[in-house]
């Protein structure tokens, strides 16, 4: 069964994006916010059931960090509006930034994929610390809508520490590309030498 219980709840949190959005546009902060949470848990809950009830899918482990980075995107260029009734926006440097490195990171897994055929791309612990901090800076934003003096404390940390983590993940990824395409070249050129060897 493709669409499983863990799919479709993966598949609710990507049709949550959109009225996320739309609840912000429409100065509607607290519901939006509400829905926020609620998809946070979706992404807990379809880990969960997909583990249980091993109903891991490969279509599940596309959909499931492309469900996570459509909502933080989402919730960052949103969050970046300036003309939004918003009590705390996020830095347009902080979203250009960190937008930048996910399609640079696109970008080199596919050139990888094209050049190498290597298709195993595990998350690292930077790139998940990385979410993290990026899902308390969206949530230290919606916190201002409920409690506006904790939120005004704690974002210059989550602001800086998601700066921090997206340029170090960032330059990781660029280490970890760099190590696969010299292992591939090696791995070509022994194979060049044994066949000269051979003739």
């Amino acid at each position: 069964m493709v669409l499983t219980y863990a799919n479709q709840l993966t598949i609710l949190r990507m049709l949550f994006v959109p009225c996320f959005v739309l609840l912000l546009i429409y100065d509607q902060p607290k519901a939006a916010t509400i829905l926020f949470l609620i998809a946070a848990v979706t992404d807990g809950l379809d880990g969960l059931l997909a583990r249980k009830l091993q109903q891991k899918t490969v279509l599940g482990s596309f959909l499931d960090p492309m469900a996570d980075k459509l909502l933080l995107t989402a919730a960052f260029v949103t969050l970046t509006i300036p003309s939004l009734p918003l009590i705390l926006h996020i830095p347009t440097w902080l979203t250009v930034l960190t937008i930048s490195r996910d399609v640079i990171i696109a970008v080199s897994v596919l050139i990888i994929h094209l050049q190498t055929h290597h298709s195993h791309f595990p998350p690292s612990l930077l790139g998940k610390c990385t979410t993290a901090v990026q899902l308390m800076t969206v949530g230290a934003c919606l916190l201002a809508n409920f409690e506006i003096n904790l939120a005004h404390a704690i974002f210059p940390y989550v602001k800086y520490s998601t700066l921090a983590f997206t340029l170090a993940s960032g330059l990781h990824y660029a280490y970890k590309s760099v190590k696969i395409i010299a292992a591939y070249q090696e791995e070509g050129d022994g194979k060049q030498r044994a066949q000269n060897s051979q003739s």
